[in-house]
């Protein structure tokens, strides 16, 4: 019997829960190590200590509630099912047409032209539609089956056991966003933590910490650091991804066309991820405006080119 590398998927969804308790871990050593071990204490110090750790706190928590925000919206949003009884528009065409050549034609006319008609129309659109055998459904575009979730998500990106979810339609932005405060996170604390890190090599600070303080603030920055350089990596990645209008899954099915149907311009595709309205480019919501006036946000529909146009995909 061939052994069946996808029913491995099912464990990922194991391996997520583990990724959150991971992150927490993460977020309390780092609070531990700048708030406080190092620069908590500073707030009391004479001098230029006390406006700088002041700084680096504000700062840090500032970004630290943006960091939760983005990642549990990520985690509890549902990226987008298809509906039960959602049909591409061309299945529902012919079926109006085969309904109104049905009712034109007398009963016994219309019972012998029922079937072949329906393989007629099946034949012609089969090119055109997108069907799920797992689900048994007809997919949207841009919508691909994840087999970790065991279901078809809208314009799916990737599975992610970081948060436990699919990145689709409906948290893609949150992901995004997600990315771009833990860069600005991880590096903040890794350039605060970077003056205690060198002086627990070189012996230079002045208070002989605790052991316990030198290990956290010796693994914050470490943890940091490494956090930093990864995710900056992946959010290059996906800012390449949104200046084309395309998903991780979709840059390989890219690679097989000259012209991508769904680049509209550097600017509608950066506002087909994150919306119109400026204010809510920096956070995980649409503006209501936004959310009535582009069906986009909804997953289920998505413009294309001018110049490609009833094209078929």
């Amino acid at each position: 019997m061939a052994w069946n590398a996808f029913k491995l998927c099912t464990g990922l969804r194991v391996v997520g829960s583990v990724m959150i308790l991971v992150v927490l871990a993460v977020v309390s050593v780092s609070y531990y190590a700048i708030v406080v071990a190092n620069y908590g204490p500073d707030l009391f110090k004479a001098g230029y200590h006390a406006p700088v750790a002041a700084l680096v706190i504000v700062a840090f928590h500032l970004l630290l509630a943006m960091v939760l925000w983005c990642y549990f919206a990520v985690v509890f949003t549902d990226p987008g099912s298809v509906p039960s009884d959602w049909k591409p528009a061309s299945a529902n065409e012919d079926m109006e047409a085969q309904n109104t050549l049905l009712s034109s034609l007398p009963a016994n006319s219309a019972a012998v032209l029922t079937a072949p008609t329906t393989q007629m129309s099946t034949s012609l659109d089969s090119s055109r539609m997108r069907f799920c055998r797992k689900c048994c459904q007809f997919k949207p575009p841009r919508c691909h089956h994840c087999s970790v979730c065991g279901r078809c998500v809208l314009k799916m990106d990737h599975h992610c056991v970081w948060v436990v979810n699919c990145v689709g339609a409906r948290n893609y932005k949150a992901f995004l966003l997600f990315l771009f405060y833990t860069f600005l996170e991880t590096s903040l604390v890794s350039l605060s933590l970077l003056p205690h890190f060198i002086a627990f090599f070189t012996d230079a600070d002045d208070e002989p910490a605790l052991p316990g303080t030198l290990a956290t603030t010796f693994l914050a920055f470490v943890l940091d650091l490494a956090f930093a350089l990864s995710v900056l990596g992946f959010l290059i990645m996906h800012i390449s991804l949104v200046a084309g209008n395309t998903t991780t899954i979709e840059a390989y099915e890219k690679k097989a066309t000259a012209r991508w149907r769904y680049d509209l311009g550097r600017r509608k595709n950066f506002e087909q991820v994150f919306g119109t309205k400026k204010l809510f480019w920096f956070l995980p919501m649409y503006a209501e405006e936004d959310v009535r006036r582009m069906p986009v946000f909804k997953g289920l529909e998505y413009p294309v080119r001018s110049d490609m146009e009833g094209q078929e995909f």
